[in-house]
């Protein structure tokens, strides 16, 4: 692919350290609006395989999901967009970038919500 965006996560220290969030038991039933927005977040393999690569890491920076992906850069951001518009991926700026980690309590807000249809 010839990318090497990725950047030394020692470099950026806390900064990228995802806040904590709701364990699985500490979050309601979503409405059925929510559940339809996170259900359709999850309706393209690019966003589910940026939640995968995201699940595997701790954090990843826009270029790191970038390199693991046959994507262009702004198709990347539209689809971590979605991902965190739907609030299953949070977003912490660092510097003029952007780390991306899991969202447990959208994941949680998903789990519970398909397991009550």
């Amino acid at each position: 692919m010839g990318r090497s965006t990725a950047v030394a996560h020692d470099d950026l220290g806390d900064a990228l350290a995802c806040a904590p969030t709701a364990a699985d038991e500490d979050v309601e039933v979503p409405d059925d609006g929510t559940l339809a927005q996170l259900a359709k977040a999850l309706g393209h393999p690019a966003r589910i395989r940026i939640l995968r690569l995201l699940a595997s890491r701790e954090t990843c920076i826009t270029g790191d999901v970038v390199a693991e992906l046959p994507l262009a850069q702004s198709t990347v951001s539209e689809h971590l967009r979605i991902l965190r518009d739907a609030g299953l991926v949070q977003a912490t700026p660092v510097g003029t970038r952007s780390a991306y980690c899991i969202s447990a309590t959208g994941v949680a807000l998903l789990k519970r919500g398909v397991a009550e249809l």
